[in-house]
Parts: structure tokens; C-alpha cells; sequence
């Protein structure tokens, strides 16, 4: 939820990183977000799962490489 706002938003995801037990807006907004972005037009509650499941996963990948850290790649894939 916390990059799907941000990216919302417009913000710079390259500089930004998850917030364990961080709490942002409401069950409503995240569940807004989710059925915006999931691609799908109707979803069921088990394809909103498998979206956020499949996202929270490479999401935890791309902060754990080292090709996606800000300060090791500077800024030579700005926007990656």
C-alpha cells in the first residue's frame, strides 16, 4: 500500500523503503488502491490476494538487491 500511494502520488520510489508496522491511511483507501492498480476489472477476493502477495514479494526483492539500492547504483538507473 505504502509504494501504491506513494506511486499515486507521483513520489520518487528510488528513494523510498517499506516501514515495517508503519500504519498509513485507512482499510478503505488501501483496498481502493488495490482494485486500481490489480488489472483486473472485478476482482475476487482471492485474485486482490494473489496481487498483493505476488507485489509484497517482488517489492521485498527489489529493496533487498543490491542493483536497486540508491547508493550503490547512484543514479545511473534513475527510475528503474
Amino acid at each position: 500500500f505504502q509504494y501504491l500511494k506513494r506511486f499515486d502520488q507521483q513520489c520518487d520510489l528510488d528513494m523510498f523503503w517499506y516501514e515495517a508496522h508503519s500504519v498509513e491511511g485507512s482499510p478503505a483507501e488501501c483496498l481502493q488502491l488495490f482494485l486500481l492498480h490489480c488489472g483486473i476489472v472485478d476482482p475476487s477476493w482471492a485474485e486482490l490476494r494473489n496481487f498483493t502477495w505476488f507485489l509484497n514479494i517482488q517489492l521485498r526483492d527489489c529493496e533487498a538487491s543490491v542493483f536497486c539500492n540508491p547508493d550503490f547504483v547512484q543514479d545511473t538507473l534513475k527510475g528503474f
